[in-house]
């Protein structure tokens, strides 16, 4: 009788180790933080870094207005015709007032181009199967009184691009940042032909 006892004493025993154990290790809070931060640390290191480039593409493309608007008043008030500046001068011009944010030298694209009113202008994007199509950019700054329209094309590498949803309209992983600056030229000398 006394080992009948014993013996189903041992088998509730035996059944309720398993849950003890499994009670125990559901209450121990140990490494919980640990295992939540692993959790949420990607998702929320790539959704930072997703905001801090998407920040860099705006201040990018301000900077690049604000590039475009001075350097055109070279061409509106009649500095660069006056002073006989070919593409290559304007684009060293261009490059002297962006401040060391982009790689001016071998990514900076200008166009400069006249027309006779400001209805007839063409703001098409000069992509071409998700390349930036250089072959019509041109430089004609006009003469006075002229109606010119000059754009700045950088090629701005993205590196994060989460969801699909990313910055780039570009092959090649690039977003195109375009700052145009349309005008008519102050009439600083005889008129001539636009």
């Amino acid at each position: 009788m006394f080992d009948v006892t014993r013996s189903k004493i041992e088998a509730r025993m035996r059944r309720l180790i398993p849950v003890r154990i499994a009670r125990r290790f559901v209450r121990q809070q140990d490494g919980a933080a640990a295992v939540e931060f692993a959790l949420v640390a990607a998702p929320f290191l790539a959704l930072t870094f997703a905001i801090l480039e998407t920040a860099f593409v705006f201040f990018a493309g301000q900077t690049l207005e604000a590039t475009a608007a001075d350097s055109a008043r070279l061409i509106m008030t009649g500095q660069a015709q006056t002073s006989g500046f070919s593409k290559a001068d304007f684009k060293t011009a261009v490059c002297a007032r962006v401040y060391g944010l982009f790689d001016c030298s071998n990514g900076m694209d200008v166009d400069v181009k006249t027309y006779a009113n400001f209805a007839a202008v063409n703001n098409t994007s000069p992509i071409t199967n998700g390349q930036l199509d250089t072959s019509n950019m041109v430089y004609t700054p006009g003469g006075p009184s002229c109606i010119v329209v000059v754009k700045l094309y950088y090629q701005w590498p993205i590196y994060v691009s989460m969801f699909s949803n990313n910055l780039s309209n570009l092959s090649g992983n690039k977003r195109l940042l375009v700052a145009t600056s349309e005008f008519r030229n102050e009439p600083y000398g005889p008129a001539g032909t636009c």
